[in-house]
């Protein structure tokens, strides 16, 4: 079978059974591994910034003449620091998918997928040297996290691939499956990193440039190391093993063309991300304003910046841009996936400041009782990515998207406002480890909604859009979404620093009060015009 498919018709029953199955099969049984890998890349950072709060990493902040109060005060500073790395991957990541929702029209999708995957080598390399210092410095961390947005981007790429390889019926199994599958990469990173840090394959400098062994600290740049081997392997499985199809790609493509313009792209991307990443640690400019200034900035060059041919394909692409179903789809997403992935990124550290660090007096104080919360937090991504080829099959079974993410979205406010109740509650007791286990049961629910409203939200798409427009607006709907990974870490290390991490709960809680509104109105109520 050729790299690049010029005949590729799977609405049609006989070729789909005859050709299209066996080979879109092999695809998505590729595409799955590269995107778990992706994804446990990008959303790292949210147990590197625990363990970098564990072994004392402060970036050279606390200098030996400071008082007492000045060190407690810097910590609060630098504990902000640390959500603010899983932020800025975030940022990066859901800007990199701003280009990558248009890759695969430009530069086909084997080709995307084997680069992009190959791009991941470059921040676990860099993670795994940054880590075996002590004194490595905060903005190499920063930059580290920027790089690590390649794992968010690839998301945009390997969904908008995968829809044209299967027919229309059975989009939610296959695109649910893909990103089920592959958003398990956070549950199996938050599993892998704590585990394999113990282990002194290498050695880390300590404070006074000694090399550490033979303690957990020793262990610790093996965070970015364990993804080095798996990673090489993806890649070379996606170079061989992977297809260009036409209706993805009118243009089939060569490898190397369609690898160049697949780099142009993410280059645009990164220099966007990397503008918003200095903009929000080297210039302190507020969150609120770097998102929209990143945004527009990516769809600016590339619109203006690219070469002929890929301008053409893309203008042909921006014409979702005019659609209002794409921005109420956008909307509706962020909801699921933005706040899926964002919780994600933040629920570690959420854990470590409400259960472990708890006296907001003084920030060193470690509670005796505190549970082990990186034994359990992996568990809510799992349940969210395992729970979302679900949500896609049961809008499948029903015959409707919108009816699922109706039912979702209702559970969804009232596990937020939940979770929100349990970590006032373990605020104001001496003894907050006894809400432990309600306010982890409650934040599991909320992970399993997300999940079930992330497969059918995305199940919903090819029934609103044309095929063609279809794949552009899974990707933008996913690129946008993804700013979750940024918004929730940040404002949650906002609330922290003020004391009231249950603020940032109750907003959220009536942003998906809003969506559940506009998915009512536009597609789930009787008269709505769209059956989704």
């Amino acid at each position: 079978m050729p790299t690049n498919i010029s005949t590729w018709n799977v609405e049609d029953e006989s070729f789909w059974k005859t050709t299209g199955k066996k080979i879109a099969t092999k695809n998505l049984w590729i595409s799955i591994p590269a995107l778990l890998l992706a994804f446990a890349v990008w959303i790292m950072w949210s147990i590197i910034a625990t363990k970098l709060k564990e072994f004392g990493y402060n970036f050279g902040m606390i200098t030996p003449d400071m008082s007492p109060d000045q060190v407690a005060e810097k910590l609060k500073e630098i504990n902000a620091l640390y959500y603010t790395l899983p932020a800025i991957a975030g940022l990066a990541g859901a800007t990199l998918r701003i280009p990558n929702s248009f890759l695969i029209g430009i530069g086909g999708g084997r080709n995307v997928i084997f680069i992009t995957t190959s791009l991941l080598l470059i921040p676990t390399i860099g993670v795994g040297i940054a880590l075996s210092d002590i004194n490595t410095s905060y903005i190499t961390f920063a930059i580290l996290a920027t790089l690590s947005g390649f794992g968010g981007g690839n998301f945009a790429s390997s969904m908008s691939n995968i829809s044209y390889f299967f027919p229309k019926r059975v989009q939610g199994t296959s695109l649910g499956l893909n990103a089920g599958i592959g958003n398990l990469g956070v549950g199996v990173m938050q599993k892998t990193i704590p585990w394999i840090v113990g282990f002194s394959f290498f050695g880390v400098l300590n404070s006074e440039g000694v090399v550490v062994r033979g303690e957990a600290l020793s262990g610790i740049q093996n965070a970015g190391w364990v993804w080095v081997p798996v990673l090489a392997l993806s890649t070379i499985a996606a170079f061989i093993g992977m297809n260009n199809v036409i209706t993805g790609t009118p243009k089939l493509p060569n490898t190397i063309t369609g690898v160049f313009k697949t780099l142009f792209l993410v280059m645009l991307g990164l220099i966007a991300a990397s503008v918003g990443a200095y903009l929000l640690v080297g210039l302190g400019v507020n969150m609120w304003i770097v998102l929209p200034i990143v945004i527009i900035l990516t769809v600016m060059l590339m619109k203006y910046l690219s070469p002929g041919e890929i301008k053409e394909n893309l203008n042909k692409q921006f014409t979702i841009f005019s659609d209002k179903h794409n921005w109420i789809m956008t909307i509706i997403y962020i909801m699921t996936f933005g706040s899926f992935i964002g919780f994600s990124a933040a629920f570690p550290k959420l854990c470590q400041d409400v259960f472990v660090y708890s006296d907001p007096v003084d920030p060193t104080y470690i509670n005796p009782n505190a549970p082990n919360f990186l034994l359990w937090v992996f568990i809510g991504p799992v349940l969210g990515a395992l729970i979302r080829p679900v949500g896609g099959w049961l809008s499948d079974k029903i015959n409707s998207g919108s009816r699922v993410t109706s039912f979702s979205t209702i559970a969804q406010i009232l596990a937020t406002l939940a979770v929100a109740y349990f970590i006032i509650l373990a605020k104001e007791s001496a003894t907050p480890e006894k809400y432990w286990w309600p306010f982890f049961g409650c934040f599991m629910v909320l992970f399993i909604t997300t999940g079930i409203g992330n497969g059918s939200t995305f199940r919903s798409i090819p029934y609103i859009f044309s095929k063609e427009l279809a794949g552009p607006v899974l990707g933008w709907t996913s690129a946008i979404a993804a700013y979750g990974a940024f918004i929730i870490p940040k404002v949650f290390g906002q609330q922290i620093q003020a004391g009231t991490p249950e603020y940032a709960l109750y907003g959220f809680a009536a942003y998906y009060l809003i969506c559940l509104v506009l998915n009512w109105w536009y597609y789930d109520r009787k008269n709505s015009g769209i059956k989704c």
